[in-house]
């Protein structure tokens, strides 16, 4: 089932209202319907199916020299990296409020996807989000207890 076109546009709204190093979205959002492309990233990934079954995978590619020319080394270096993966975050809430389900993919390489998609080298893919409806409800996986990933310090 296609995702429509308004649902798509309040996603991709909820990803660039996303908090960002002053103010300045070091980022670009590429929206890949068209499904041989989705093939060839889903090869990139290592074979990772369900980015070329579901209808629209968003790849989010941080804009370092963006973050550079306000913040230096470390704008280039983290707060590039960090409102990207914050926009991709946002988009991922976004998706589950439109009643749609999403994968996050990190695992890629990273040369194959900048071939596919024709990425100079101004931007970095960090992350592709696969959304569409999901044919099933996958199983609940094992997490860890929030004691074991908090720490409160007094």
């Amino acid at each position: 089932m296609p995702v429509e076109d308004e649902k798509l546009h309040a996603i991709l709204e909820t990803a660039c209202s996303a908090p960002s190093a002053g103010d300045l979205q070091p980022y670009r959002i590429l929206v890949v319907r068209n499904q041989s492309k989705r093939q060839a990233l889903s090869n990139a990934a290592d074979g990772q199916g369900f980015i070329a079954t579901a209808p629209v995978c968003l790849v989010f590619c941080a804009e370092p020299k963006r973050s550079a020319a306000k913040f230096g080394e470390r704008g280039q270096q983290l707060y590039a990296i960090q409102d990207t993966t914050i926009a991709a975050a946002y988009a991922q809430l976004a998706v589950v409020a439109a009643g749609m389900g999403s994968t996050w993919v990190g695992y890629f390489d990273e040369a194959a996807v900048r071939q596919v998609l024709d990425i100079d080298d101004t931007l970095t893919p960090l992350a592709m989000l696969s959304i569409g409806y999901p044919a099933e409800l996958p199983e609940p996986t094992s997490r860890r207890k929030i004691n074991e990933v908090v720490q409160h310090i007094d």
